[in-house]
Formats: C-alpha cells, structure tokens, sequence
C-alpha cells in the first residue's frame, strides 16, 4: 500500500484539522463519546478501511510500538482509495504516571505532533481517546492548538450541581428506552447510585427491562430493582432516620456494626455513626426552620429546590458552617426537605439531646457501643408518631 506524502502547506491554512482528543476523567462519558463519534465518521466517509488502534500501553516501550502504529496508520491509504478514520483508542500515556513522565515517551510525543502539525488531511480522520491528560504537556498544547479536544469531567460530590447533571443524564438514557420517571422516582434513583454515571446507566437500562410495556419507572421499581451504591450506603443510616422508618434504621444499624466489627471499612466507627445522625437530625431542624419562615417552599423537583437556595442571602445565614444549611450540599438538604414532615420541631429538639447524651456515653462511660446507638435510634423514632 502507497504511504502518504508529506504536504507543502498546513493544515491550519483551512481550519482545525479533523482530529478529535476525547479526554477525561470520566471514563464512561470519554469512551462513549469516542464510539458515537467513530461511528459517525464510519457511516460519514463509508469505505472498509476504518482502523481502531489499542492505545493501552504497560511501560515506555510499548508506548513508543503503540505511537509508531499510529504513524504507520495514519500514512497508510485506504487500499481501495476514499477517506478513512483512525481511531486511537484507550490511550493510557498522556496523564502524570511514570510512562507518561518518561524521556522516551516524551520525546515520541513531541515528535507525533509534528508529524500532525504538517500532516496532509485530505481524506484522514483521527480519534485518540484518553484518561485525564497533563494539559501542561507540550503534546497536549499542540493537539488542542491544531485540532478540537473534548474534555468530560467525572461527576463528584465536592460538585453541588452532580445530582441535577445525574437526574438529567437518567431522563435521556430513559426516554432513549421509551420510558419516564416522576421527579421522587428520580430522586431516589440518583440518591441510591450517587455521581457514577456508568452505574447509572447500567441501572436505567436494568429499569427500562423491568417495566417492560410500561411507560412509567415508578418510586416502587427503583427501590425493588436498583441496588444502593457504596456512596448511597455511607448516608443509609440517616436516611433511615430520616424516613422515620425504624425496622429499616435498626436493619442498616446492625449493618454498620458488623462492618465496624469485622473490620471491612477502617474509616468507619461507632463514634462516626452517631456523628451521621446528629449532622442529620441538624439538618432537619434547619430545613423546618427554613420551610416555617418561608424562605424555601417545598418541591418534588430537586433543580428547583436548588434555585431556591441560590436565591438565600448568605448574609442571612450563620457564619458558624455547622448550623449554615447553604454549606451542606443542596441534595442532602433536598433529601431531607422532604422527610422534615416526619417529625415535629420539638421531636427533633429532644432528638438533638438524646443524641448528645449518647455522645457522653460513648466517649466516657464503659458501655456497650451498639447498645447505645440502638437505644437512641429507637428513643428518636419513638419519641411520638407523626400527628395527622
């Protein structure tokens, strides 16, 4: 097969030249946008000579054999003429890791960027797929200087906008399968797989099969068919508090205990429980506070409760962060907007004492740590039911 001849002119002279840099640390976002647009430029350009390039590579030497098959794809015309797209796919070499650091790479990645800085267009696409790039690379400033680089950014708690962007994730994927879910539906959704957009995914397709002829995902499918997720277990225990409900909050409890016992998460303590409890039962004192003097007003809609608390003076608001409801994360606050009605303001009142006399138990008196905790969560959900 003829190799292609280095041009005169360059690219630049026309426009960004058509390559593409899907990028991120969001690796299910960056891998399917790299197959849709692979796809697209299969079905655009036609023709069987479209390659996909494994760009995984364990050490410097494979990293260099992986950019040398791009070098030779790249000059390689489609043998039966046409345009084709190459697509670089998984590259693991362009981050901070060792591989990445080392002079070899280094020096084979500079040198691919001037091969693409001069490189003839005509009738070539080129897709590198990647992990979250060093921008401070010199292969990186060349890339995003000549052609289009596409950056997608992992959802993360430290992020207050990741369970608006996961509610509307999960309404695409579902009304793709032909489905709808009411706002509580969704809620519950987001709350039990956290910011995973893979496992988010995964459990809207899983979903969509159970509902089968059905054009609903209800509140009741999501909490049949969706597993909590280890980010949705860490809040278990005050949700359940939360949700009144004390054969769920005794269950998740004695869970938490035998996780402490056996030793399977370090992090984890009978101290910290408590903590969780106490951050919740705050939480709901400052949401019946916030709700009885008008400043929210209570929604099923989780992206407009959170418009509502951007519109809170932060001057209105303690400077103490403990007892500042805007220094929560606004999903946490709509979980527990919504569960604020299970008790009275007195019943939280005493639920707070109840919880700091078992604080002084756990820290000063030689008793038995889950026997606290039990008597305490038993004591706040019976304190008195819910008036009618």
């Amino acid at each position: 097969m003829a190799a292609r001849s280095a041009p005169t002119t360059s690219p630049d002279e026309s426009g960004p030249a058509p390559m593409v840099l899907v990028c991120g640390d969001d690796d299910f976002s960056v891998k399917q946008r790299a197959r849709a647009l692979y796809e697209q430029w299969c079905s655009e350009l036609g023709g069987m000579d479209h390659e996909v390039l494994d760009a995984t590579a364990s050490n410097a030497g494979e990293a260099q054999q992986k950019i040398a098959k791009l070098h030779a794809a790249l000059n390689t015309l489609p043998f039966f003429g046409g345009a084709k797209a190459v697509w670089f796919q998984n590259c693991n070499f362009l981050g901070e890791d060792r591989t990445a650091a080392s002079s070899s790479v280094t020096s084979a990645l500079t040198e691919l960027a001037e091969t693409l800085k001069s490189f003839r267009w005509d009738g070539v696409r080129l897709l590198i797929s990647a992990g979250k790039p060093d921008k401070r690379r010199a292969f990186f400033k060349a890339f995003e200087k000549q052609g289009t680089v596409e950056f997608f950014v992992a959802l993360s708690q430290d992020d207050k906008d990741w369970a608006g962007k996961a509610e509307s994730e999960a309404i695409r994927i579902l009304r793709e399968a032909g489905k709808e879910a009411d706002d509580e539906a969704l809620a519950e959704l987001v709350n039990r797989v956290g910011p995973n957009l893979r496992m988010l995914a995964s459990e809207c397709e899983k979903l969509a099969l159970y509902a089968g002829q059905r054009n609903i995902v209800t509140l009741s499918d999501i909490q049949l068919c969706v597993s909590r997720q280890k980010i949705a277990r860490a809040f278990a225990l005050a949700e359940a508090l939360g949700d009144r409900d004390l054969a769920k909050l005794l269950r998740t409890l004695d869970e938490e205990l035998w996780e402490i016992r056996v030793g399977t998460d370090k992090r984890k303590s009978e101290i910290g429980l408590l903590y969780g409890l106490i951050s919740k039962v705050r939480s709901l004192l400052m949401l019946k506070e916030l709700l009885s003097n008008g400043s929210l007003k209570p929604s099923r809609d989780y992206n407009s409760f959170k418009s509502q608390l951007d519109r809170i003076p932060a001057s209105s608001m303690p400077t103490d962060r403990r007892f500042n409801p805007l220094a929560s994360h606004p999903f946490v606050l709509f979980q527990a907007m919504k569960q604020a009605a299970n008790y009275r303001t007195e019943e939280l009142v005493e639920a707070m004492g109840l919880l700091l006399e078992a604080n002084r138990k756990l820290v000063s008196a030689d008793l038995d740590e889950a026997l606290v905790l039990q008597q305490v969560a038993f004591r706040i959900v019976g304190i008195r039911r819910k008036a009618a």
